[in-house]
């Protein structure tokens, strides 16, 4: 069951194959195997910080081929609280589904959550995702998956060490996201901007010129409107370990970040914040890319 699982395999489709439909037992197996094996291999330079997961984030999945109003419906029967709505900004109580011009296929959308938390965020993103695979929601290489992560208390430390953190390890991400995510105008790179350029900032504001528009893998025009920084890079997906693993990576990363940040060159096997669950996750991601 964990090798299915860290192969992407959702857990509703594990429990077909492994336990005849058992749900439930799945998901507190594969629980019971994550607590068993905790984070004793984090890497040694952060073993004091706390990467407990109890950080606020939020979702957009942009994807095609329902309509908002009938996948609206889907989520409600769920118990998701959800509204169809124009193409807004606003942050919302609940989730909302929104129109997105730059998308391409039949009955477009983009499905933007409300502010999550930790675990049971995730544990609600599994339903809405489970719906979405049922209802045969479709990507393509113009849907992206868009997440942000609660900035608020962040210190001037931390964005300092943040996107340089993530410009360092942009060739180790590109090798386990597809090739139309590893640059295109909705997000562009960080080379431009030098180690000296963003340590040398003295507030958000003076970093974000120096990064440039929201169109980059790391949109710090987030935090003026919603205090959030947000990541772009990563491909449309529907998958929930996908997604889950994702927004693990990032929570771990900005956990870092709050200390030290990743040196240039680093390789995925020598990433400091990640544990061994999601090391292989992600070096199978990179081998099944690479192939």
């Amino acid at each position: 069951m964990q090798q299915l699982f860290l192969l992407g395999v959702p857990r509703a489709d594990i429990a077909r194959m492994v336990t005849n439909g058992n749900y439930g037992f799945v998901v507190n197996a594969l629980r019971r195997m994550r607590e068993r094996e905790g984070r004793l291999n984090i890497h040694p330079a952060t073993a004091a910080l706390d990467y407990t997961f109890n950080r606020k984030f939020g979702i957009e999945i942009e994807a095609y081929n329902c309509t908002r109003e009938r996948l609206a419906r889907e989520l409600r029967e769920t118990g998701i609280a959800v509204t169809v709505e124009g193409y807004n900004h606003t942050t919302r109580p609940h989730w909302k589904l929104v129109t997105d011009d730059s998308l391409n296929g039949n009955d477009t959308f983009e499905l933007v959550s409300p502010i999550l938390i930790g675990e049971a965020g995730l544990r609600e993103l599994e339903k809405v995702c489970r719906v979405l695979d049922l209802r045969d929601v479709k990507v393509n290489e113009s849907c992206g998956l868009h997440v942000h992560i609660d900035a608020a208390g962040f210190k001037m430390e931390t964005w300092r060490n943040l996107a340089p953190s993530y410009k360092h390890l942009e060739p180790v991400i590109d090798r386990f996201m597809p090739a139309s995510r590893r640059d295109n105008y909705y997000c562009r790179g960080l080379d431009h901007a030098s180690d000296a350029m963003v340590r040398s900032t003295r507030t958000v504001d003076e970093q974000k010129e120096r990064i440039g528009d929201r169109y980059h893998k790391v949109n710090l025009e987030a935090y003026s409107r919603h205090k959030t920084v947000e990541f772009r890079q990563h491909s449309g997906t529907t998958n929930f370990t996908k997604i889950r693993n994702w927004v693990l990576f990032l929570h771990t990363m900005v956990t870092f970040a709050t200390r030290e940040q990743v040196p240039a060159a680093t390789a995925l096997q020598d990433i400091p914040f990640l544990d061994s669950e999601q090391e292989l996750y992600y070096k199978l991601r990179t081998k099944k890319l690479s192939a």
